[in-house]
């Protein structure tokens, strides 16, 4: 089974997106053995800077040797889904190393994460609360899955 790991800076708070988030991690747990760690917020009385910094160092000390870490940043490159999963399939290839993907919290992720992240990823030009982000994530993890496993969850034919 592959291994698949989320990193996420704060607890999902909004009860809909608890569930939606909850809903998918159901069906991901399928086909991966899958593992999501959320770090606590930084301190919000804390200027953004400073806070960024700190849920930076967060991350960072939950990232294993072998993973594979894959943020999601507004700058990063944005994949249709069928890309995403082909992105995905390629390198889950290594049962060596965990594809780790990272969602940033408020103020996004740390000059320090970045620096770490073997990919970078949009999931729009767009901006989502981090809670939104999520469940976004998560939902196109599955797609991601249904499309290599050819099922009819995803409409559109690989060519």
């Amino acid at each position: 089974m592959i291994q698949l790991k989320i990193v996420a800076v704060g607890k999902i708070k909004e009860r809909f997106w608890a569930d939606a988030a909850d809903h998918y991690i159901t069906r991901l747990k399928r086909s991966y053995k899958f593992q999501e760690i959320t770090v606590k917020d930084g301190n919000a009385k804390m200027k953004p800077l400073e806070r960024n910094n700190e849920e930076g160092k967060r991350i960072l000390a939950a990232l294993a040797p072998t993973d594979i870490p894959i943020c999601m940043d507004e700058h990063g490159k944005t994949y249709t889904s069928v890309k995403f999963s082909q992105m995905l399939d390629r390198i889950s290839m290594d049962n060596n190393r965990t594809p780790t993907l990272i969602i940033g919290g408020a103020f996004g992720l740390s000059q320090e994460v970045l620096k770490k992240c073997q990919y970078k990823i949009s999931l729009s030009p767009m901006t989502f609360t981090h809670e939104m982000a999520r469940v976004v994530l998560y939902e196109q993890l599955y797609r991601a899955d249904a499309i290599l496993r050819g099922s009819p969850y995803h409409h559109v034919e690989i060519k």
